[in-house]
C-alpha cells in the first residue's frame, strides 16, 4: 500500500486499485460563477418588523425600546431576518411564510441595496410558502423556475441567501435525499441537502447547474444552531401549485376526501391481508364526506390514488389536497384482504383554519389540547383490540397543537390520564380540565400501548 509521500505514481496506483481514475493534470471542478452571476441578482434579503408580543421574543432592547415601554407604548422590534427571490418582473418575490408571518412591515433588499416595501399577497402555513409584492420603477431580475420531480439523489444544488446578514452568500453540495418526511405538516416533502444552509437562508432559492430554482430552503437539522451538513427544501412544484393558488384565490384551495389515515406496520398489514407494509389504513371517516359517500370504511387500507401507488400514509394527503375539488378520483382500497376501486369526487377542504390550533375559551377544554375524539364502538375496539368502552379513539389532531407536538395521533384509543381510566369523550375532557398544563396519557395504538405526555 501506497504511503501518503508515495507521490503522484502512488496515488494513481491507489487510484487503480480503488476502481477510481484520477483525474488529468489541469483538470478542475465546474465553476458555479456563471450560474451565480445570472441568479444572484434576483436573491433578495427580507426583514420584517413587529411589535414585541411576549416576553424574550426580539433583539435585546434598546433605549429607544425602553423609552416606549416606559410611555406606555409597545416597542416595535425587528422579527424575523431571511431570504426571498423574484418570479416575475413585476415584482413578485417568493419566501418562506415563519419568514413574514405576524410581520407588521416587510423589507426587501435587493442585490443592487435598493430597497422597498413589500405587501403581504398571501402565504400557507401548512407549507411554510409565502408570496410578497413589491413596486419598482423598472422590470426586477428574476430566476426561472426549474423542475424538481426530475431533480437526483447526487446532483448538484446551490443555495443562495443571507445567512446570518451576510447578504448575497453561496454555497455548493449535493441533493442527499427527496421526499423526506419531518413531521412539520401534512404535506412535507422535503429535498436534502448537503448544501451549507444557515439561519437567515430560509425563504432563499435552491438552484440546479442551469440556475433554475428547485426548491425554497426552509429548514436545517441544527443541534448548535450552525449547520452541519443536513438542511431541508420545499420542492419547487409544490411552491409552484401554492403560489398559483395564492394569485388565483387569495389562499391555498385544497383537495378534501374526509378521512384520517394511518400508517400500516407489518403486523396490521398481516391482519388486514396485504402482501406488504404499504398503503394509508382509514382510521375514520368523516360522515356525509366524499369517501364517506364512495363506499370507503374504517378498516380499509388506501393503496392507490388516481393512477398514483400510496407506499406510505403520510403521501396521501398530499396527493389528495393537489387535487383540483370537483375531479373524480379512481382509489384502490382493499377490504378484507380483497382489492376494490371506488370513485371519490373530490370536495374543497372546508374551513381549513377552524382545524388550526387557537387560544381556547376553557383551559381544560379538549380544544384547548387540539383533540377530536369519539367514543368507541364494538366494532372499532374489536379491529383495535381492546374492550368495548376502555378509551376513546382520536378522529382529528389539530397542527401545531399540544397534541400534535406530543405525537398523539388520528386513530389513537387513549385508555387513560393521569392514570386514570377513560371511557367516555366526556370523561377525557374532564381529566384533562383538571390538568391544564401537563397531561400524562395512556395509548393503544398497532396493538401496543404507548405513554404519551402532553404539554401546554
Amino acid at each position: 500500500m501506497p504511503t501518503a509521500g508515495a507521490g503522484r505514481g502512488g496515488l494513481v496506483a491507489l487510484g487503480a486499485l480503488l476502481g477510481v481514475t484520477p483525474a488529468a493534470a489541469g483538470d478542475r471542478l465546474p465553476s458555479f460563477a456563471d450560474v451565480l452571476a445570472r441568479a444572484e441578482p434576483a436573491v433578495v434579503n427580507i426583514s420584517t418588523v413587529g411589535r414585541a408580543g411576549e416576553e424574550g421574543q426580539g433583539p435585546p432592547e434598546s433605549m429607544q425600546d425602553f423609552l416606549h415601554r416606559f410611555l406606555g407604548e409597545p416597542p416595535a422590534v425587528s422579527r424575523s431576518l431571511g431570504s426571498g427571490f423574484v418570479i416575475s418582473a413585476d415584482g413578485d418575490v417568493v419566501t418562506n411564510n415563519h419568514v413574514v408571518k405576524g410581520a407588521d412591515k416587510i423589507r426587501v433588499r435587493m442585490a443592487t441595496e435598493e430597497e422597498f416595501d413589500a405587501k403581504l399577497v398571501g402565504s400557507d402555513d401548512k407549507t411554510d410558502i409565502a408570496l410578497v409584492h413589491i413596486k419598482a420603477a423598472h422590470p426586477l431580475p428574476t430566476l426561472p423556475l426549474g423542475d424538481s420531480e426530475s431533480l437526483k439523489v447526487g446532483d448538484w444544488v446551490l443555495a443562495i441567501g443571507n445567512p446570518f446578514g451576510l447578504t448575497q452568500t453561496a454555497t455548493a453540495g449535493i441533493v442527499s435525499a427527496k421526499g423526506r418526511f419531518l413531521g412539520a405538516g401534512p404535506y412535507d416533502d422535503f429535498i436534502q441537502t448537503d448544501a451549507s444552509i444557515n439561519p437567515g437562508n430560509s425563504g432563499g432559492p435552491l438552484v440546479d447547474q442551469d440556475g433554475r430554482v428547485v426548491g425554497i430552503n426552509a429548514a436545517i437539522v441544527s443541534p448548535a444552531g450552525g449547520n452541519v451538513g443536513i438542511g431541508f427544501a420545499v420542492p419547487i412544484a409544490l411552491v409552484r401549485w401554492v403560489v398559483d393558488q395564492i394569485r388565483e384565490h387569495g389562499s391555498v384551495v385544497r383537495g378534501w376526501m374526509g378521512v384520517a389515515v394511518q400508517s400500516v406496520t407489518p403486523d396490521l398489514a398481516r391482519s388486514f391481508g396485504l402482501h406488504g407494509a404499504e398503503g394509508a389504513l382509514v382510521a375514520d371517516v368523516t360522515p356525509g364526506g366524499p369517501a364517506s359517500k364512495a363506499g370507503i370504511a374504517r378498516g380499509d387500507v388506501i393503496v392507490r390514488w388516481g393512477d398514483r401507488r400510496v407506499q406510505h400514509s403520510r403521501e396521501l394527503p398530499l396527493m389528495v389536497a393537489l387535487t383540483p375539488p370537483g375531479t373524480r378520483v379512481p382509489v384502490a382500497v382493499v377490504r378484507e384482504g380483497r382489492e376494490r376501486t371506488v370513485d371519490v369526487t373530490v370536495d374543497r377542504m372546508p374551513a381549513e383554519e377552524r382545524r388550526e390550533s387557537r387560544a381556547p375559551s376553557r383551559g381544560g377544554s379538549l380544544e384547548a389540547w387540539g383533540l377530536a375524539v369519539a367514543a368507541l364502538g364494538r366494532d372499532d375496539a374489536r379491529r383495535l383490540g381492546v374492550k368495548p368502552g376502555s378509551g376513546v379513539i382520536v378522529t382529528d389532531v389539530a397542527e401545531g397543537s399540544p397534541a400534535d407536538e406530543a405525537g398523539v395521533e388520528p386513530g389513537d384509543v387513549v385508555v387513560e390520564v393521569n392514570r386514570r381510566a377513560v371511557r367516555s369523550p366526556a370523561d377525557l375532557g374532564r381529566a384533562l380540565a383538571a390538568s391544564p398544563r401537563r397531561a400524562l396519557l395512556l395509548v393503544r395504538r398497532n396493538g401496543a400501548s404507548v405513554f404519551i405526555e402532553m404539554e401546554r
